[in-house]
């Protein structure tokens, strides 16, 4: 049952395919439902974030290819276009893909630790829609103790600079006092929690939160003493804002061309600067064009976080060897499943000898046979039979001189325990 890691991220596929194979919440579960149903399909998580979109599948053999074809044709796109962006790890370097990518290794910010958190709602969304059994399992929880290992023992995660924070450093470079800015925030998620956060330590004039689930946005607001506004509101409110960083899970622009352009032309063009963390984007691209408009995306941070990343470095190559580990240690709990146990062929063997002998000895009891002589037939014929074959493979191995057979055989039956056994 082959284990592969299928999937693409910022560093192999630009936003634009990215938000094409993202998997948002609501449809995740019936997605993960429909791949388990898929033919040699064993096991199924969907690991899905503003960066990545990720399959963790075991397969039947021969079924290695159906993951791929799935995701193309779930996501109605043409056979082959995924072809050049995606990475494909099997076996153990699934096991160390999924370690990396739960430890932040693998993250456009090395080391942040938002992406366990998603690990874990992907395993718990695994578990809803029961598309796990105990190799997938067992394999999610070594990898939240690994993770754990790793913040633990290494510095991984010092001073660790968040995509939330690298926006809002980038806002601070543009405005270079905060506190005469006012932000407004779209979302309620973690990372737009982060981002309030930040904001709130640099004191912000003024601080809006729009979300679709009003309930939401008022918690988020009070919490860093902003204000809230509903989705639907927006268009009214985003003349007001000097930088808005988004982060929803909408599949379609929340912030489109024309609601800027009237909010620039409210704004009598003073400059506006946007951040669009989400994937895929809250944020038509088109408002890029847009003069006194600065927007950034999720790839565009990637410059800002690269000059951040050579201070992890060393953490990060100790948290390798940790992982380098502990794969091994998962892989050989995963090969023990394939091997069998000749133990369990042995107690078989045992239990239909002994039904064979005492059918035999209950026959002799009702030809008449006394008791003690049906007992002495069911003790002397089954202890010929149990030991038979590993009396006769012991007398060739006396005879040819195998001594490793003779001294297995000796702990095997507990015979070399006899000399330890006598006391004083």
């Amino acid at each position: 049952m082959p284990l592969i890691a299928l999937g693409l991220n910022h560093l192999t596929a630009p936003v634009q395919l990215r938000e094409q194979v993202a998997f948002d919440t609501d449809a995740a579960g019936a997605a993960l439902h429909e791949l388990s149903l898929e033919p040699g399909v064993e096991e199924a998580m969907i690991l899905s974030t503003c960066n990545r979109t990720e399959l963790y599948v075991s397969v039947a053999a021969g079924a290695e290819a159906v993951p791929q074809a799935w995701l193309s044709r779930h996501h109605q796109l043409t056979p082959g276009k995924l072809d050049e962006f995606l990475y494909r790890h099997d076996e153990d370097e699934a096991v160390r893909h999924m370690f990396r990518v739960a430890t932040g290794l693998d993250s456009m910010v090395l080391g942040e630790p938002q992406i366990l958190g998603q690990v874990k709602d992907a395993y718990q969304l695994a578990r809803d829609a029961q598309s796990l059994r105990a190799p997938m399992d067992r394999l999610l929880q070594h990898t939240f103790a690994v993770a754990k290992r790793v913040r633990t023992d290494t510095r991984i995660g010092a001073h660790t600079v968040s995509v939330a924070f690298t926006a809002v450093r980038l806002a601070e470079q543009v405005f270079t006092d905060l506190k005469q800015a006012c932000v407004l925030l779209i979302g309620a998620g973690d990372t737009i929690e982060l981002a309030a956060r930040h904001l709130a330590d640099k004191r912000v004039r003024r601080l809006i939160v729009a979300n679709r689930t009003m309930e939401n946005a008022q918690e988020l607001a009070s919490r860093h003493g902003g204000y809230a506004i509903s989705l639907h509101d927006l268009p009214q409110h985003l003349a007001e804002a000097d930088i808005v960083i988004s982060s929803t899970a909408a599949r379609q622009p929340v912030v489109t061309r024309s609601m800027v352009e009237k909010a620039i032309g409210a704004r009598r063009r003073k400059p506006m600067f946007m951040v669009d963390i989400a994937v895929p984007r809250d944020i038509e691209a088109a408002v890029g064009d847009l003069d006194d408009v600065f927007l950034y995306g999720i790839d565009d941070l990637r410059q800002v976080i690269d000059k951040n990343r050579r201070s992890r470095e060393a953490a990060a190559r100790e948290a390798d060897a940790i992982i380098d580990l502990q794969v091994e240690r998962y892989m050989a709990w995963r090969r023990a499943l394939t091997v069998r146990n000749p133990a369990v062929d042995m107690r078989q063997h045992a239990e239909t000898y002994r039904d064979e002998v005492l059918d035999k000895a209950r026959a002799m009891l009702a030809r008449g046979k006394t008791p003690d002589e049906a007992l002495a037939f069911l003790a002397n014929t089954l202890t010929n039979k149990l030991l038979h074959h590993p009396s006769a493979r012991l007398r060739e191995a006396a005879l040819s001189g195998d001594m490793d057979l003779l001294h297995a055989a000796g702990r095997l039956y507990g015979l070399d325990e006899k000399d330890t056994d006598t006391g004083a």
